[in-house]
């Protein structure tokens, strides 16, 4: 029994991980069984692993006794890499002021957008993203922008996959996406139409790594990030208007990236 655990072939360390590993954007709040439903971990285990958790807060616990991450945990998430949010939290700030819409920045993380900023306002339609949040590549402006400049082995993977399906609108056809993934290659942005939510629409542009100049940051390589605008289904006309200041904003962004001193 690996690392003196009973369960067998289950280190400590992988019980823990399992455990933390259970929350999530859309699990922020969970009871023991719903721990150990979600991490595989047993309950009897789940159950000693939280306290230890809790008491280095690591976890803590609501006055319905539903356990959270805790603020030990938050803090050292706050050591993680940070660059790429900082220097692009002013312009994301900007192009929100511009738009009024919901502004977001997404990276590829296997085979999902993790979101890891968003700006929205009380008038900006309601989205499932969130920060901290995943969802699929395909249906989505900033996932079709990370995948379409992704490398060829990556995206016949994706494509062979079966494809989750939101709504009615997502595209999930293999040879319907790959063209649309080269289309938006070609013209540096992506579109949708309610293939994530029914209601939205978005347009969302590569940040690659700055080379010099050129729209969404200059290069066509593999882009550190996605810039993303969402707006109302009503106003889907409005989309295209929105594209040169999503490209500069991608470009700024990939400039002062670029600028920016590396963490030490």
């Amino acid at each position: 029994m690996a690392g003196g655990s009973r369960e067998p072939g289950r280190s400590v360390t992988s019980r823990v991980l399992a455990v933390l590993g259970a929350f999530d954007a859309d699990h922020g709040a969970l009871t023991l069984t719903d721990i150990a439903r979600r991490s595989g971990v047993a309950l009897t285990t789940v159950h000693r692993l939280a306290r230890e958790l809790e008491a280095a807060r690591m976890l803590g616990r609501d006055d319905r006794g539903r356990y959270h991450i805790g603020h030990r945990l938050w803090e050292l998430g706050q050591l993680a890499p940070r660059r790429l949010l900082e220097v692009a939290h002013p312009w994301i700030q900007d192009l929100y002021a511009e738009t009024g819409e919901n502004v977001h920045l997404a990276v590829r993380d296997g085979m999902e957008v993790l979101y890891v900023h968003k700006v929205y306002g009380r008038r900006a339609v309601p989205i499932v993203s969130r920060t901290g949040g995943r969802l699929p590549m395909h249906p989505t402006g900033v996932g079709k922008v990370l995948l379409a400049y992704e490398a060829e082995w990556f995206v016949t993977s994706y494509l062979a996959r079966t494809l989750e399906r939101p709504t009615p609108r997502t595209v999930t056809e293999p040879g319907r996406l790959a063209r649309e993934l080269a289309s938006v290659r070609a013209q540096g942005y992506a579109f949708t139409y309610e293939e994530m939510t029914p209601g939205s629409c978005s347009v969302a542009a590569p940040i690659h790594r700055d080379r010099g100049g050129g729209e969404g940051g200059g290069g066509d390589g593999v882009p550190i990030a996605a810039l993303g605008v969402v707006v109302s289904s009503r106003r889907a006309r409005e989309l295209p208007r929105l594209v040169e200041p999503l490209l500069a904003t991608a470009c700024e962004i990939a400039r002062a990236y670029a600028a920016s001193p590396p963490a030490s």
